[in-house]
Parts: structure tokens; C-alpha cells; sequence
């Protein structure tokens, strides 16, 4: 998947911003004058309208403004949008890592107009790159950003807002059968089913994921036939102990969907 865990252009922007002050944060009643944020040349906001979409309506407008320290609005300067699809990290050790993923898209650079506003109309809020929605998360970041240098290493002139778009989905559902329930080292397994889609929504190409380690999000994955069946199968290993099948559709307003296999693995010791 080609997401990271904080693209750089989100990171140069948002990271850099919140280490220089930029999203302001409470003093405490001991910091010194020195510690304090440092004031901003700009105030920038960001909002969309409407703030939520469904799988039949899925644009919104975008505006915002971006004014002066004193409040008098910032004439003819260009505000970079970007739309960024948030994902669940991967992460079943629990370490302390960014729990998001992060996928943006820019939206333009709407220039604002006599009185510091912008506006980009009916933006599409969606999934427009071939990337897995595994673990997608169906509430879609809006972000706005001016540095007035141009240079992300020079975070203390740039500014940043944000907003969020829910995303309400259609349920998808996933049915399957085994060869084996019992298994043991060395047994191949096969899995064979079909992915249910909402009417209208294209039944082939939905990707289907099987887990058989707890530690690995997915050992094997294949994609559904035009008719929504799939087929995969694995070789078990010995210390395989968790057996779940994953869903993942093509179209971002469609859940997928998830089901734990009853698979006994014989060759784990018993407890």
C-alpha cells in the first residue's frame, strides 16, 4: 500500500507546525515569556459544507479564511487544500506508534480574495488512488496550509487548520467455507467464498485477506471474480493461531467486512 504513516508533505506541515506552536497549546502558570508560542503573522480556518456524505452525495465545498494576526483579512495569498483518507495502523504489539495512517491528495491552491476568504466548490470526497482501503477509516481530514517562505524547515511562518468530513457507508458481508476445521503443521488449507455487495456496487475486485498469525495482519490475499466468489489457500504452520478473513472494497463509502474462522491448528501445544 502506498500510504505511509505520515506522508511528507503532511508531516512537513502538520508535524513542524504543532513542534513550532502553530496549534496553540495552554502555558503553565511557570513558563517563562521566552517559552511561550510565538505569535503567528496569519490566522487560517477551514470548513466544508456539508460536513458528512453518503454513497449518493459525496461532494462538499470547502472554504476558509486566512487573516492577519490583528484580524484584518490576508488578500490574494494561494492556500494549499489537500484531502487526506486517515487509516488504522497496524500495530498488534501495542507500541507507542502514530495509530493513523495517512493518504492525501491536493485539492488546489484557491487564492483568497478581498477579504482573506477561499473557496473550492464541489470537491469530490472519495478514494481516487488504486491503495487497499483495508482499515480505512470513514471519517475524511480536510487540511489547509500557508507558509509564507515556501520552506517546511521554517516552520514558525507557516500556518495550518483542519476539519473532518464523515463518510457514512453502505455494509458489505463476506461468506464462507473450509476444506479443513482441523489442521496441523503442513496442512493446506483452503477458504472459498463470496463477497455480498450493496446493489449497483461493482462485485469483482474487492480484495479478501486471510490472517493465520496474530502477529501478521494478513498471511494470503486474493481478489473477488466478477460474481463476487473468491478461493485462496495457504500452507499452516505450525504455530499459525489466529484464522480471520478480512474484506476490503474498491469503493470508500462501502464497509468491508470480517469473519473469524473456526480452524483448530492440532499442532499448537494445549493448554
Amino acid at each position: 500500500m502506498p500510504r505511509k504513516s505520515m506522508t511528507t508533505r503532511l508531516a512537513a506541515t502538520a508535524a513542524l507546525l504543532l513542534a513550532a506552536g502553530a496549534l496553540s497549546v495552554p502555558a503553565t502558570a511557570s513558563a517563562k515569556p521566552a517559552d511561550a508560542a510565538p505569535v503567528r503573522d496569519y490566522k487560517l480556518t477551514v470548513t466544508t459544507d456539508p460536513t458528512s456524505t453518503h454513497y449518493y452525495k459525496r461532494r462538499v465545498d470547502v472554504s476558509g479564511t486566512l487573516t492577519k494576526a490583528d484580524g484584518t483579512p490576508a488578500p490574494n495569498i494561494p492556500v494549499t487544500v489537500q484531502e487526506v483518507l486517515l487509516f488504522d495502523s497496524w500495530n498488534p504489539w501495542g507500541d507507542p506508534i502514530d495509530p493513523t495512517d495517512y493518504e492525501p491528495r491536493d485539492l488546489g491552491k484557491p487564492v483568497t480574495d478581498a477579504k482573506g476568504k477561499f473557496t473550492i466548490r464541489n470537491v469530490n470526497i472519495d478514494h481516487v488512488t488504486g491503495s487497499s482501503l483495508l482499515n480505512v477509516r470513514h471519517q475524511v481530514e480536510i487540511t489547509a496550509s500557508y507558509d509564507e517562505d515556501g520552506n517546511p524547515s521554517t516552520p514558525q511562518d507557516g500556518s495550518f487548520a483542519r476539519t473532518r468530513v464523515a463518510v457514512k457507508t453502505k455494509v458489505s458481508a463476506v461468506s464462507y467455507q473450509v476444506n479443513k476445521k482441523k489442521v496441523k503443521d503442513g496442512t493446506i488449507l483452503t477458504v472459498w467464498g463470496k463477497v455480498t455487495v450493496p446493489r449497483g456496487v461493482e462485485r469483482a475486485g474487492n480484495e479478501v485477506f486471510l490472517q493465520t498469525y496474530w502477529e501478521n495482519e494478513y498471511r494470503v490475499q486474493t481478489t473477488t471474480e466478477e460474481d463476487g466468489f473468491f478461493v485462496m489457500s495457504v500452507r499452516v504452520r505450525g504455530y499459525d493461531n489466529r484464522f480471520v478473513l478480512r474484506t476490503a472494497t474498491r469503493d470508500l463509502y462501502v464497509a468491508g467486512a470480517t469473519k473469524r474462522l473456526p480452524i483448530i491448528n492440532t499442532s499448537l501445544p494445549r493448554r
